[in-house]
């Protein structure tokens, strides 16, 4: 039987559109454009950081910006200057009297490092007399001596203090680059903020507004509120030390204070340490420093967060390990300060986007899972 004519019985093969060059041609473009832009994140990494670091805070000095500008009738350029000023005395002074004597600590505390290990080795001293409580003496006696260049080389950490110093000097150059970056965004920010504001449609633009507005809340109100609780925690740790006279005090409160920084677990990580530390120079010294972090954690999670944060950007615990991960991967310790705030303003800016598509527009800038009023919020 011979096969139908398709023009016969209506029948015809499907034809296939040819994909316009000029679509080709866009496509490719778009790939290569976006594997430019990812080799120049790579490339530029640490400028971004930069540029991100000085953006936070622009963002935390702006509001005190403002009210020197409006409290005491300054104009823009010179409440900035008055501002970054004051943060540049407060800085100096936090140095002069803080870091000084813990730098002296920690070039005692590396000196003395090879006297604890031969002391430890022959049972003498705090960590001696440790080690021969919990009957470990003799294992360590016999580590040290199957390893002659322990003591040696503990000697040998004296030796990196300058080359540590050398390190502090080139992170002047980021520091520098970091303080005239955020100068500037300060000083330029209204004018900035005002242009980018005049170049959105009309019914835009007060959306806008407010979602800054809110975001600005919820970074400085966070960060704020942790340096705050950080203060309180090396404060409390240094005067504890104090008082049961544990050696290199400052050091161990400055550590504390830079640790509770960290989210979920900084606090715990320098709790241990100084603990641990405690219980070198004595048991009941150790035991008293534990007792002390337990009812600081206490009053810390219970009565210090929710009343200093209570009007920032609330993000459920999940949410904020996700975001420490991040960006500990990202930009280590730097990465995992930044990135509770940076996960507030994303919470904000998901929260207006839903909003929208609900069309339940927000009357007003609210601030955190209460919606508390941007402008009844205290940072």
């Amino acid at each position: 039987m011979e096969p139908l004519d398709p023009r016969l019985s209506g029948w015809s093969r499907p034809t296939r559109e040819r994909v316009p060059v000029r679509t080709i041609a866009a496509v490719i473009a778009m790939v290569l454009a976006t594997g430019v832009a990812v080799l120049l994140v790579v490339q530029l990494h640490r400028v971004l950081i930069w540029i991100a670091v000085a953006a936070f805070f622009a963002v935390l000095l702006a509001p005190v910006t403002a009210m020197a500008q409006r409290r005491l009738r300054l104009n823009r350029a010179t409440a900035t200057f008055v501002v970054f000023l004051g943060s540049v005395l407060v800085v100096a002074g936090i140095v002069t009297v803080l870091v000084r004597p813990v730098a002296s600590q920690g070039a005692d505390l590396v000196k003395s490092a090879p006297t604890v290990v031969q002391q430890a080795a022959a049972g003498h001293g705090p960590v001696g007399d440790l080690l021969t409580r919990l009957h470990v003496q003799k294992y360590v006696t016999k580590y040290v001596a199957d390893h002659p260049d322990l003591t040696t080389s503990t000697k040998q950490l004296a030796q990196f203090a300058p080359a540590v110093i050398r390190s502090v000097a080139n992170g002047v150059a980021a520091v520098l680059t970091i303080f005239v970056l955020a100068y500037l965004m300060v000083l330029e920010g209204p004018t900035f903020v005002n242009a980018w504001l005049a170049a959105l449609p009309a019914e835009r633009r007060e959306r806008v507004s407010r979602v800054a507005t809110d975001c600005g809340k919820a970074v400085t109100g966070y960060m704020t509120g942790n340096l705050l609780i950080s203060v309180i925690a090396g404060t409390i740790t240094w005067v504890a030390l104090l008082i049961l006279g544990v050696p290199y005090a400052g050091v161990m409160a400055v550590f504390v204070a830079l640790t509770d920084l960290i989210p979920l677990v900084g606090a715990t990580i320098g709790a241990v340490l100084v603990t641990l530390i405690a219980f070198l120079h004595g048991t009941t010294e150790g035991i008293v420093m534990a007792i002390v972090f337990v009812i600081y954690q206490q009053v810390e999670n219970h009565l210090l967060q929710p009343v200093i944060m209570s009007r920032t950007v609330k993000l459920n615990p999940l949410t904020v390990l996700v975001s420490v991960l991040l960006g500990v991967e990202l930009a280590g310790i730097l990465g995992a300060l930044l990135a509770i705030p940076l996960a507030g303003v994303i919470a904000v800016v998901a929260r207006d986007l839903y909003d929208t598509r609900r069309g339940r527009l927000k009357p007003e800038p609210t601030v955190g899972a209460d919606e508390v009023p941007a402008d009844q919020a205290v940072t």
